[in-house]
Protein backbone atom coordinates (compact mmCIF):
# COMPACT_ATOMS: atom_id res chain seq x y z
CA UNK A 1 0.00 0.00 0.00
CA UNK A 2 1.27 3.46 -0.85
CA UNK A 3 1.77 5.78 2.08
CA UNK A 4 0.81 9.41 2.35
CA UNK A 5 3.28 11.51 0.39
CA UNK A 6 4.01 8.70 -2.08
CA UNK A 7 1.04 9.42 -4.30
CA UNK A 8 0.12 12.67 -5.98
CA UNK A 9 -3.47 13.87 -5.56
CA UNK A 10 -3.85 16.90 -7.81
CA UNK A 11 -6.44 19.54 -7.00
CA UNK A 12 -7.82 19.30 -10.50
CA UNK A 13 -6.70 21.16 -13.62
CA UNK A 14 -3.79 23.55 -14.15
CA UNK A 15 -3.67 27.15 -15.33
CA UNK A 16 -0.77 29.33 -16.37
CA UNK A 17 -0.36 32.80 -17.84
CA UNK A 18 2.45 35.08 -19.02
CA UNK A 19 1.93 38.79 -19.74
CA UNK A 20 4.42 41.33 -21.14
CA UNK A 21 3.48 44.78 -19.84
CA UNK A 22 5.68 46.50 -22.42
CA UNK A 23 3.72 44.80 -25.22
CA UNK A 24 6.75 42.97 -26.63
CA UNK A 25 5.51 39.86 -28.35
CA UNK A 26 7.08 36.48 -27.61
CA UNK A 27 6.44 33.02 -28.99
CA UNK A 28 4.39 30.29 -27.34
CA UNK A 29 7.31 28.10 -26.23
CA UNK A 30 7.43 29.49 -22.67
CA UNK A 31 3.74 28.98 -21.99
CA UNK A 32 3.95 25.42 -23.32
CA UNK A 33 6.95 24.71 -21.06
CA UNK A 34 5.13 26.26 -18.09
CA UNK A 35 1.91 24.26 -18.41
CA UNK A 36 3.86 21.05 -19.18
CA UNK A 37 5.37 21.11 -15.66
CA UNK A 38 1.85 20.55 -14.30
CA UNK A 39 1.22 17.53 -16.52
CA UNK A 40 -0.12 15.46 -13.61
CA UNK A 41 -2.88 17.98 -12.94
CA UNK A 42 -4.61 17.00 -16.19
CA UNK A 43 -5.57 13.65 -17.65
CA UNK A 44 -5.34 14.18 -21.39
CA UNK A 45 -9.01 15.06 -21.86
CA UNK A 46 -8.47 18.75 -22.63
CA UNK A 47 -5.80 21.37 -23.11
CA UNK A 48 -5.74 24.81 -24.62
CA UNK A 49 -4.25 28.27 -24.95
CA UNK A 50 -5.34 31.85 -25.57
CA UNK A 51 -2.93 34.31 -27.17
CA UNK A 52 -3.21 38.08 -27.61
CA UNK A 53 -1.43 40.20 -30.20
CA UNK A 54 -0.89 37.29 -32.60
CA UNK A 55 -2.63 38.77 -35.66
CA UNK A 56 -1.11 42.26 -36.10
CA UNK A 57 -1.69 42.19 -39.87
CA UNK A 58 -5.43 41.67 -39.23
CA UNK A 59 -5.70 43.53 -35.92
CA UNK A 60 -8.85 45.45 -36.93
CA UNK A 61 -10.74 42.32 -37.99
CA UNK A 62 -12.56 39.72 -35.89
CA UNK A 63 -10.75 36.39 -35.99
CA UNK A 64 -13.23 33.51 -35.90
CA UNK A 65 -11.77 30.10 -35.04
CA UNK A 66 -14.32 27.41 -35.85
CA UNK A 67 -14.67 23.66 -35.28
CA UNK A 68 -16.75 21.72 -37.83
CA UNK A 69 -18.00 18.16 -37.55
CA UNK A 70 -18.29 17.79 -41.32
CA UNK A 71 -18.29 19.65 -44.64
CA UNK A 72 -22.07 20.21 -44.61
CA UNK A 73 -21.90 22.12 -41.32
CA UNK A 74 -18.98 24.12 -42.75
CA UNK A 75 -20.98 25.03 -45.84
CA UNK A 76 -23.99 26.09 -43.77
CA UNK A 77 -21.87 28.21 -41.44
CA UNK A 78 -20.04 29.87 -44.32
CA UNK A 79 -23.35 30.79 -45.95
CA UNK A 80 -24.33 32.49 -42.69
CA UNK A 81 -20.98 34.28 -42.47
CA UNK A 82 -21.25 35.52 -46.05
CA UNK A 83 -24.71 36.94 -45.31
CA UNK A 84 -23.51 38.89 -42.26
CA UNK A 85 -19.79 39.59 -42.71
CA UNK A 86 -17.19 40.67 -45.18
CA UNK A 87 -14.78 37.70 -45.15
CA UNK A 88 -11.34 39.17 -45.78
CA UNK A 89 -9.41 35.93 -45.39
CA UNK A 90 -10.21 32.30 -44.63
CA UNK A 91 -8.06 29.21 -44.28
CA UNK A 92 -7.53 26.05 -42.31
CA UNK A 93 -5.73 26.69 -39.04
CA UNK A 94 -2.26 25.19 -39.56
CA UNK A 95 -1.57 22.15 -37.40
CA UNK A 96 1.28 19.71 -36.90
CA UNK A 97 0.07 16.13 -37.04
CA UNK A 98 1.17 14.25 -33.93
CA UNK A 99 0.03 10.83 -32.66
CA UNK A 100 -1.11 12.21 -29.29
CA UNK A 101 -3.90 14.30 -30.87
CA UNK A 102 -6.60 12.29 -32.63
CA UNK A 103 -10.15 12.62 -33.92
CA UNK A 104 -9.68 16.28 -34.76
CA UNK A 105 -12.62 18.10 -36.33
CA UNK A 106 -12.27 20.45 -39.30
CA UNK A 107 -10.54 23.57 -37.88
CA UNK A 108 -10.91 26.80 -39.82
CA UNK A 109 -10.11 30.48 -39.32
CA UNK A 110 -11.92 33.52 -40.74
CA UNK A 111 -10.95 37.19 -40.55
CA UNK A 112 -14.17 39.15 -40.86
CA UNK A 113 -15.92 42.50 -40.43
CA UNK A 114 -19.69 42.98 -40.15
CA UNK A 115 -21.37 44.01 -43.39
CA UNK A 116 -22.29 47.70 -42.97
CA UNK A 117 -25.84 47.16 -44.27
CA UNK A 118 -26.45 44.21 -41.94
CA UNK A 119 -25.01 46.11 -39.01
CA UNK A 120 -27.15 49.17 -39.72
CA UNK A 121 -30.30 47.08 -40.13
CA UNK A 122 -29.65 45.31 -36.82
CA UNK A 123 -29.60 48.64 -34.89
CA UNK A 124 -26.93 47.07 -32.66
CA UNK A 125 -23.44 48.23 -31.86
CA UNK A 126 -20.72 46.26 -33.63
CA UNK A 127 -19.61 44.07 -30.73
CA UNK A 128 -23.18 43.12 -29.82
CA UNK A 129 -23.85 42.25 -33.47
CA UNK A 130 -20.80 39.98 -33.57
CA UNK A 131 -21.64 38.35 -30.23
CA UNK A 132 -25.19 37.58 -31.36
CA UNK A 133 -23.92 36.07 -34.60
CA UNK A 134 -21.52 33.83 -32.68
CA UNK A 135 -24.30 32.68 -30.34
CA UNK A 136 -26.59 32.01 -33.30
CA UNK A 137 -23.99 29.85 -35.06
CA UNK A 138 -23.27 27.89 -31.90
CA UNK A 139 -26.92 27.25 -31.09
CA UNK A 140 -28.53 26.90 -34.53
CA UNK A 141 -25.98 25.36 -36.89
CA UNK A 142 -25.51 21.73 -35.97
CA UNK A 143 -21.87 20.67 -36.09
CA UNK A 144 -20.39 24.19 -36.09
CA UNK A 145 -18.82 25.86 -33.07
CA UNK A 146 -17.12 29.27 -33.05
CA UNK A 147 -14.65 28.89 -30.18
CA UNK A 148 -12.79 32.19 -30.64
CA UNK A 149 -14.11 35.51 -31.95
CA UNK A 150 -11.96 38.44 -30.78
CA UNK A 151 -9.69 40.89 -32.58
CA UNK A 152 -5.94 40.25 -32.70
CA UNK A 153 -6.28 37.19 -30.45
CA UNK A 154 -7.05 33.53 -30.74
CA UNK A 155 -7.97 30.43 -28.77
CA UNK A 156 -6.38 27.06 -29.60
CA UNK A 157 -7.75 23.98 -27.83
CA UNK A 158 -8.22 20.24 -28.22
CA UNK A 159 -8.58 16.92 -26.44
CA UNK A 160 -5.11 16.06 -25.21
CA UNK A 161 -2.46 17.10 -22.73
CA UNK A 162 -1.75 20.82 -23.07
CA UNK A 163 1.88 20.46 -24.16
CA UNK A 164 0.71 18.20 -27.00
CA UNK A 165 -2.04 20.68 -27.92
CA UNK A 166 0.57 23.44 -28.11
CA UNK A 167 2.74 21.40 -30.46
CA UNK A 168 -0.30 20.37 -32.51
CA UNK A 169 -1.27 24.01 -33.15
CA UNK A 170 2.38 25.04 -33.81
CA UNK A 171 2.21 27.74 -31.16
CA UNK A 172 5.98 28.13 -31.28
CA UNK A 173 5.34 29.89 -34.61
CA UNK A 174 3.02 32.56 -33.10
CA UNK A 175 4.02 35.65 -31.14
CA UNK A 176 1.84 37.52 -28.65
CA UNK A 177 2.12 39.81 -25.62
CA UNK A 178 -0.19 37.63 -23.47
CA UNK A 179 -0.58 33.87 -23.25
CA UNK A 180 -2.82 31.79 -20.99
CA UNK A 181 -2.96 28.00 -20.81
CA UNK A 182 -5.04 25.22 -19.31
CA UNK A 183 -4.63 21.55 -18.57
CA UNK A 184 -7.98 19.90 -17.95
CA UNK A 185 -9.01 17.24 -15.46
CA UNK A 186 -12.78 16.96 -16.04
CA UNK A 187 -14.67 15.54 -13.11
CA UNK A 188 -18.34 15.66 -14.05
CA UNK A 189 -18.41 16.70 -17.73
CA UNK A 190 -17.10 14.89 -20.81
CA UNK A 191 -13.73 15.48 -22.40
CA UNK A 192 -14.34 16.78 -25.91
CA UNK A 193 -12.85 19.43 -28.19
CA UNK A 194 -15.48 22.07 -27.51
CA UNK A 195 -15.32 21.51 -23.76
CA UNK A 196 -11.60 22.18 -23.48
CA UNK A 197 -10.50 25.55 -22.08
CA UNK A 198 -10.15 28.44 -22.76
CA UNK A 199 -13.72 29.57 -23.33
CA UNK A 200 -14.06 32.85 -25.18
CA UNK A 201 -16.51 35.52 -26.26
CA UNK A 202 -15.15 38.38 -28.35
CA UNK A 203 -11.79 39.32 -26.77
CA UNK A 204 -12.59 37.77 -23.37
CA UNK A 205 -11.14 34.32 -22.60
CA UNK A 206 -11.12 32.30 -19.40
CA UNK A 207 -9.15 29.32 -18.11
CA UNK A 208 -10.38 27.89 -14.84
CA UNK A 209 -9.33 25.42 -12.18
CA UNK A 210 -12.08 24.29 -9.85
CA UNK A 211 -15.79 23.61 -9.79
CA UNK A 212 -18.60 26.15 -9.93
CA UNK A 213 -21.26 24.93 -7.50
CA UNK A 214 -23.39 28.00 -8.34
CA UNK A 215 -23.45 27.07 -12.05
CA UNK A 216 -27.21 26.60 -12.33
CA UNK A 217 -27.98 29.93 -10.64
CA UNK A 218 -25.34 31.74 -12.71
CA UNK A 219 -26.57 30.11 -15.92
CA UNK A 220 -30.22 30.99 -15.31
CA UNK A 221 -29.27 34.60 -14.62
CA UNK A 222 -27.04 35.07 -17.66
CA UNK A 223 -29.41 33.34 -20.07
CA UNK A 224 -31.99 36.05 -19.32
CA UNK A 225 -29.72 38.37 -21.32
CA UNK A 226 -29.44 36.38 -24.54
CA UNK A 227 -26.56 34.03 -23.76
CA UNK A 228 -26.89 30.27 -24.25
CA UNK A 229 -24.84 27.78 -22.26
CA UNK A 230 -24.63 24.71 -24.48
CA UNK A 231 -21.17 23.24 -23.92
CA UNK A 232 -21.72 20.95 -20.92
CA UNK A 233 -19.23 22.67 -18.65
CA UNK A 234 -19.48 25.18 -15.81
CA UNK A 235 -16.60 27.33 -17.10
CA UNK A 236 -18.54 28.52 -20.13
CA UNK A 237 -20.86 30.61 -17.96
CA UNK A 238 -17.93 32.52 -16.43
CA UNK A 239 -16.95 33.92 -19.83
CA UNK A 240 -20.48 35.13 -20.54
CA UNK A 241 -20.67 36.68 -17.08
CA UNK A 242 -17.53 38.73 -17.73
CA UNK A 243 -18.81 39.80 -21.15
CA UNK A 244 -22.11 40.89 -19.61
CA UNK A 245 -20.60 42.75 -16.67
CA UNK A 246 -17.83 44.46 -18.63
CA UNK A 247 -19.28 45.10 -22.08
CA UNK A 248 -22.96 45.53 -21.26
CA UNK A 249 -22.85 46.90 -17.72
CA UNK A 250 -19.58 48.83 -17.96
CA UNK A 251 -18.09 47.52 -14.71
CA UNK A 252 -14.37 47.79 -14.08
CA UNK A 253 -12.38 44.58 -13.66
CA UNK A 254 -12.05 45.31 -9.94
CA UNK A 255 -15.85 45.58 -9.74
CA UNK A 256 -16.27 42.36 -11.73
CA UNK A 257 -14.06 40.58 -9.19
CA UNK A 258 -16.22 42.06 -6.39
CA UNK A 259 -19.30 40.55 -8.05
CA UNK A 260 -17.91 37.11 -8.85
CA UNK A 261 -15.89 36.69 -5.63
CA UNK A 262 -17.89 39.06 -3.45
CA UNK A 263 -16.72 39.63 0.13
CA UNK A 264 -18.86 38.16 2.88
CA UNK A 265 -21.53 40.48 4.27
CA UNK A 266 -19.70 40.54 7.60
CA UNK A 267 -16.57 41.77 5.82
CA UNK A 268 -18.50 44.44 3.94
CA UNK A 269 -20.10 45.71 7.15
CA UNK A 270 -16.65 46.41 8.62
CA UNK A 271 -15.53 48.53 5.66
CA UNK A 272 -15.46 52.35 5.40
CA UNK A 273 -18.80 53.82 4.35
CA UNK A 274 -18.02 54.62 0.71
CA UNK A 275 -16.58 51.18 0.05
CA UNK A 276 -19.37 49.53 2.02
CA UNK A 277 -22.05 51.28 -0.06
CA UNK A 278 -20.39 50.31 -3.34
CA UNK A 279 -19.94 46.66 -2.44
CA UNK A 280 -23.44 46.44 -1.01
CA UNK A 281 -24.82 47.72 -4.31
CA UNK A 282 -22.74 45.27 -6.38
CA UNK A 283 -23.71 42.27 -4.21
CA UNK A 284 -27.39 43.25 -4.35
CA UNK A 285 -27.62 44.27 -8.02
CA UNK A 286 -25.79 41.21 -9.36
CA UNK A 287 -26.53 38.62 -6.69
CA UNK A 288 -27.18 35.96 -9.33
CA UNK A 289 -23.59 36.26 -10.54
CA UNK A 290 -21.89 35.43 -7.26
CA UNK A 291 -19.65 32.42 -7.97
CA UNK A 292 -19.45 29.81 -5.24
CA UNK A 293 -17.25 26.75 -5.01
CA UNK A 294 -13.48 26.40 -5.37
CA UNK A 295 -11.97 28.26 -8.31
CA UNK A 296 -8.96 30.04 -9.64
CA UNK A 297 -9.31 31.75 -13.01
CA UNK A 298 -7.24 33.66 -15.51
CA UNK A 299 -9.19 36.15 -17.59
CA UNK A 300 -7.57 37.42 -20.75
CA UNK A 301 -8.86 40.56 -22.46
CA UNK A 302 -7.62 43.08 -25.00
CA UNK A 303 -4.62 44.75 -23.40
CA UNK A 304 -4.78 42.93 -20.09
CA UNK A 305 -5.10 39.86 -17.88
CA UNK A 306 -6.78 39.27 -14.50
CA UNK A 307 -6.09 36.48 -12.00
CA UNK A 308 -8.75 35.72 -9.38
CA UNK A 309 -9.28 33.14 -6.63
CA UNK A 310 -12.52 32.27 -4.88
CA UNK A 311 -12.95 34.23 -1.65
CA UNK A 312 -11.90 31.23 0.50
CA UNK A 313 -8.87 30.51 -1.70
CA UNK A 314 -9.74 26.86 -2.17
CA UNK A 315 -7.52 26.58 -5.25
CA UNK A 316 -3.84 27.46 -5.43
CA UNK A 317 -2.53 30.41 -7.43
CA UNK A 318 0.94 32.00 -7.48
CA UNK A 319 1.95 35.27 -9.13
CA UNK A 320 5.46 36.50 -9.97
CA UNK A 321 7.07 39.50 -11.65
CA UNK A 322 10.35 39.84 -13.50
CA UNK A 323 11.14 43.13 -15.22
CA UNK A 324 8.22 43.76 -17.62
CA UNK A 325 6.71 40.26 -17.42
CA UNK A 326 4.08 38.92 -15.03
CA UNK A 327 3.60 35.20 -14.47
CA UNK A 328 0.59 33.40 -12.96
CA UNK A 329 0.26 29.66 -12.38
CA UNK A 330 -1.34 27.02 -10.21
CA UNK A 331 2.12 26.03 -8.97
CA UNK A 332 5.31 27.99 -8.35
CA UNK A 333 7.29 25.36 -10.26
CA UNK A 334 5.42 26.29 -13.45
CA UNK A 335 6.73 29.85 -13.11
CA UNK A 336 10.31 29.00 -12.15
CA UNK A 337 10.76 26.65 -15.10
CA UNK A 338 10.54 29.67 -17.44
CA UNK A 339 11.73 32.38 -15.00
CA UNK A 340 14.05 30.91 -12.33
CA UNK A 341 14.79 34.25 -10.65
CA UNK A 342 11.66 36.42 -10.36
CA UNK A 343 11.92 39.84 -8.75
CA UNK A 344 8.80 39.26 -6.66
CA UNK A 345 6.62 36.21 -6.05
CA UNK A 346 3.48 35.89 -3.93
CA UNK A 347 0.15 34.12 -3.49
CA UNK A 348 -2.84 36.51 -3.77
CA UNK A 349 -5.46 36.39 -1.03
CA UNK A 350 -8.86 34.87 -1.70
CA UNK A 351 -11.07 37.20 -3.72
CA UNK A 352 -8.19 39.61 -4.35
CA UNK A 353 -7.84 40.27 -8.11
CA UNK A 354 -4.45 40.72 -9.73
CA UNK A 355 -5.00 42.91 -12.80
CA UNK A 356 -2.22 43.51 -15.31
CA UNK A 357 -2.47 45.84 -18.30
CA UNK A 358 -0.19 47.06 -21.04
CA UNK A 359 1.92 50.09 -20.19
CA UNK A 360 0.09 53.05 -21.71
CA UNK A 361 -3.02 51.01 -22.48
CA UNK A 362 -4.09 49.10 -25.62
CA UNK A 363 -1.99 49.75 -28.71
Amino acid sequence: MRKEGQIRIPSGCAISGIFAKDGKRFCGEDIIDSIAVMHDRSNGLGGGFAAYGIYPEYKDLYAFHVFYDNTSSKQECERFLEQHFDIVNLSKIPVRKIPEITDEPLIWRYFVNPLPTRLADSQLDEREFVARCVIRINTHIDGAYVFSSGKNMGVFKAVGFPEDVGRFYRLDEYEGYCWTAHGRYPTNTPGWWGGAHPFAMLDFSIVHNGEISSYDANRRYIEMYGYKCTLQTDTEVLTYMVDYLRRKQGLSYEEIASVMAAPFWSTIEAMPENERQKLTFLRSAFSGLLVTGPFSILLGFEGGMMALNDRLKLRSMVVAEKDEKVYVASEESAIRVVEPHPDHIWAPRGGEPVIITLNGGVR
